[in-house]
């Protein structure tokens, strides 16, 4: 996995700055705990927050987003935007929105996902972006990574290991690796 380009420090052009990053991995059985891990997720997630997820056709990125649904209190059946590109879910309680989109077909960057309004969005929701590698990293310095690898090919494993990476100040003294417990 590539390392994120550092960003401009903005009060200083033309310096480069380190971002922070904290990793953790996460092993999981079986679709029920890759929700699992999302209730448990949703727990250190706070409006403001970009979750980037990637991982092939079928590694659970949706699952995952259901768990984050559940953890967060939404409303509405969290399922995938392929079609409508995003759906909003408002919160039932206090808590943030959950923004999903699916940037799978959106072949351009952060450009062609203007029209979605999500650097509006961030400030006040959670922000979950299926495929959006490459695309989104420019709304914020501050973001959480997923990556979801699973076995392919014919086969019935169930088994995905989860890398997550936190990305900026946001994450630097956040324990990503609680999750694995």
């Amino acid at each position: 996995m590539e390392a994120p380009a550092a960003p401009r420090n903005p009060a200083e052009p033309g310096v480069v700055t380190a971002v922070p990053a904290v990793t953790a991995e996460v092993v999981v059985h079986s679709p029920e705990q890759m929700k699992e891990l999302g209730r448990r997720l949703a727990g250190l997630l706070r409006a403001g927050d970009l979750v980037m997820l990637t991982g092939e056709l079928g590694a659970g990125k949706t699952t995952m987003t259901r768990g984050l649904g559940e953890g967060l209190g939404v409303r509405g059946a969290v399922t995938s935007p392929t079609f409508v590109i995003a759906r909003v879910h408002p919160s039932l309680g206090d808590g943030p929105p959950l923004v999903h989109v699916d940037a799978y077909r959106l072949g351009g960057g952060l450009d062609e996902m203007e029209d979605l309004d999500l650097d509006v969005s961030l400030s006040d929701s959670v922000i979950v972006v299926e495929w959006g590698e490459g695309k989104v990293e420019e709304l914020t310095d501050d973001r959480l990574h997923l990556l979801i690898h699973r076995a392919v090919g014919d086969t019935t494993d169930e088994v995905r290991h989860v890398a997550l990476t936190g990305v900026g100040e946001r994450w630097a003294s956040v324990d990503l690796g609680a999750l694995s417990a």
